[in-house]
């Protein structure tokens, strides 16, 4: 076994601007993919909201005709 350990070598500020440079647009990519996520969970959640408040309302109605006759 090898006694020698591997030492890491800081990148230069090129490298580290070329990292940068590289790396923001996936990150807004990815950014805007979890956005469209969290819009759509949005929207199916009030989506589902108002038919559950639909079906209440309705049935109250219903429950108040019945009472009535």
């Amino acid at each position: 076994m090898s006694s020698h350990i591997s030492e890491r070598r800081m990148p230069t500020a090129a490298e580290r601007e070329a990292r940068k440079i590289f790396r923001d647009p996936d990150a807004k990519v990815v950014l805007s993919e979890y956005e469209r996520a969290q819009q759509a969970l949005h929207a199916n959640r009030e989506r589902l909201k108002a038919e559950r408040l639909a079906r209440e309302d309705a049935s109250k109605r219903e429950a108040g005709r019945k009472s009535k006759t």
